[in-house]
């Protein structure tokens, strides 16, 4: 019974596999950490002011709006919602039980 691949197949294939393997090895841990930070409760929300510098319309993401915050801190939004680039609007800065941060545009 003879084998499909050969030594110089694997080595021609060599640098995708690992880069398969890198992208999994990244991806995993961020999943982990993203369905961790959902399942933690939230201990605070706290309103804050931003100024809307600019915007990104991704396809099966949403819009990604840039904006600063008071202290002129950059902040990436993901919303559905428009809103005008240059105007002041209010963010909630959503701070849960395990540490994370996140912001998100105020209803």
């Amino acid at each position: 019974m003879s084998m499909p691949w050969t030594y110089a197949d694997l080595k021609r294939n060599a640098f995708g596999v690992i880069l398969l393997i890198t992208l999994f090895a990244v991806m995993v841990p961020s999943a982990l950490n993203k369905w961790a930070n959902d399942a933690s409760p939230i201990r605070s929300v706290d309103p804050i002011d931003a100024t809307i510098k600019s915007v990104q319309w991704g396809k099966g993401h949403g819009t990604v709006y840039v904006l600063f915050l008071e202290n002129g801190s950059p902040v990436l939004i993901n919303d559905d919602r428009p809103h005008l680039i240059g105007s002041d609007v209010r963010l909630e800065r959503v701070t849960r039980d395990n540490g994370s941060v996140s912001y998100r545009f105020a209803n």
